[in-house]
C-alpha cells in the first residue's frame, strides 16, 4: 500500500530527538524504516524525515506531521495502542536511553512547509542518499515574538535569495499536548528552519552568503541575537534511505 504524502502539508509537526544506547542507532533505523513508516501513515500521520545526527553517533532525529491536534491524538492513540507497536515497540524502546526531547511545532504561514510529491518514498533497503539537511532552532522568551518576526520577515527572505529556499519555517505549537503518553518539551518559544542541500559544502556556502549579506550582517542577525535566550543550535542531519526530506 502506498502512503506517499499528498494533499496539504501537515499543520502540526513533531521534531523528535532520541538519545540511543551506544552503537545501536543503525539497529533502530533498520527497524524504523522497515516497520514504522507505512504503519504510522496508515493511521493518519505523515513520516516526513528520519536522520542520523552527524554530531552524535548515538542520536536519531525524525520529523512527523499531523493534519491538526485532534488528528494527532487519534493517530497516536491508534498506533501506540495497535498491534504493530505492541509487536515491535519493545525492541525499539530497548535501543533508547531517552525519547522525550520533542518539540511540538507548526508551520508559518499556515499551510506551508514540507510539501512532498507523490511517489517520493524510497522502498525498504534503499541506501542513504547523498543529501544533507540542516535544522536550526532559535529560542526566545515566552512572552516575546520579536525574534520570530525577525526571522520570518528578515532572515527568511535573505536565505531564499542566497541559496535553496528552506523546506519549512516552524514555530512552537502552543496547544496543550493531549497525548500525554508521549511527552513534549513545555515552556518553549522557538523558531526552526529546515533546509535540504546536495551536500554539506552547499550548506556552508549558503550560510556564508547569508552571513555576508549586508542586511543580515548589519541588522537582522544582531537584532535576533538581542532577542534570543540562547545561541541557535543547528542539527547537522544525514537522511536515512527512506526519508522524504
Amino acid at each position: 500500500m502506498s502512503t506517499d504524502i499528498v494533499g496539504p502539508p501537515p499543520a502540526v509537526i513533531e521534531l523528535r530527538q532520541y538519545t540511543l544506547r551506544p552503537g545501536r542507532r543503525d539497529e533502530l533505523i533498520e527497524l524504523f524504516d522497515r516497520e514504522f513508516v507505512e504503519t504510522q501513515e496508515e493511521v493518519g500521520m505523515s513520516v516526513l524525515g528520519q536522520f542520523r545526527d552527524l554530531d552524535d553517533p548515538d542520536r536519531f532525529v525524525w520529523l512527523r506531521g499531523f493534519r491538526d491536534m485532534e488528528a494527532r491524538h487519534r493517530a497516536l492513540s491508534a498506533f501506540y495502542g495497535g498491534p504493530v507497536w505492541a509487536e515491535h515497540g519493545p525492541a525499539a524502546n530497548d535501543t533508547m536511553i531517552d525519547s522525550d526531547d520533542v518539540l511540538l511545532l507548526r508551520p508559518v504561514p499556515s499551510g506551508s512547509g514540507f510539501a512532498v510529491p507523490p511517489g517520493a518514498r524510497p522502498p525498504v533497503g534503499t541506501p542513504p542518499p547523498d543529501r544533507f539537511v540542516a535544522a536550526t532552532v532559535w529560542s526566545f522568551p515566552l512572552d516575546r515574538n520579536d525574534g520570530i518576526a525577525l526571522i520570518r520577515d528578515g532572515l527568511l527572505p535573505v536565505l531564499e535569495e542566497t541559496g535553496p529556499a528552506p523546506l519549512a519555517f516552524l514555530t512552537t505549537e502552543t496547544a496543550p499536548n493531549t497525548f500525554t503518553r508521549l511527552p513534549v518539551r513545555t515552556g518553549e518559544n522557538v523558531a526552526a528552519i529546515v533546509t535540504s542541500y546536495a551536500d554539506e559544502n552547499a550548506h556552508r556556502r549558503h550560510l556564508a552568503a547569508m552571513e555576508a549579506h549586508p542586511l543580515t550582517r548589519d541588522t537582522i542577525l544582531p537584532a535576533i541575537a538581542q532577542e534570543q535566550t540562547a545561541a541557535p543550535r543547528t542539527l547537522r542531519l544525514s537522511p536515512t534511505g527512506r526519508s522524504l526530506i
